[in-house]
């Protein structure tokens, strides 16, 4: 039987990605990462959740993968974050971007970065399984179904 890895072992196993400390990553490179497993999680419930046009999904997604949502959902989970999270968050939050969301206040758009920024951290830490309790949660917490 072969071994179960995660998709970050796997990656870094077959990529010759070598190992960096954490500690010396942007929170924009995390937030970066994180947005992206952060949409792949999102994505992937959706597409669980039923087969159909990929316009639909689409539209379904967007409902969760925005910068007012993802403000909403770290706001939520604010007493549930370890100290450890909470400065990740803050890092993030508090990072210098040069962008803006379209649909977002700035203080959304910034909250949305630290949320993401923790996405990232999460991830690759290896901290999958605390990530998507983290979203899980979230999701409940905001009052929304996927």
């Amino acid at each position: 039987m072969e071994e179960s890895v995660t998709i970050l072992e796997a990656i870094k196993r077959d990529f010759a990605c070598g190992e960096i400390d954490i500690r010396t990553y942007s929170p924009l490179a995390l937030a970066y990462i994180g947005d992206a497993i952060y949409d792949l999680v999102i994505r992937t419930i959706v597409v669980e959740r039923g087969n159909t046009s990929a316009n639909k999904l689409h539209k379904k997604t967007v409902n969760y993968v925005n910068a007012r949502i993802q403000a909403q959902m770290i706001e939520a989970l604010t007493d549930e974050l370890t100290e450890e999270e909470e400065t990740v968050y803050r890092r993030g939050r508090n990072a210098k971007s040069y962008t803006t969301a379209k649909n977002a206040s700035v203080i959304e758009y910034r909250k949305a970065t630290g949320f993401e920024a923790l996405c990232g951290y999460l991830y690759l830490t290896g901290k999958q399984e605390r990530m998507l309790a983290l979203i899980k949660k979230a999701v409940a917490l905001v009052g929304m179904e996927i």
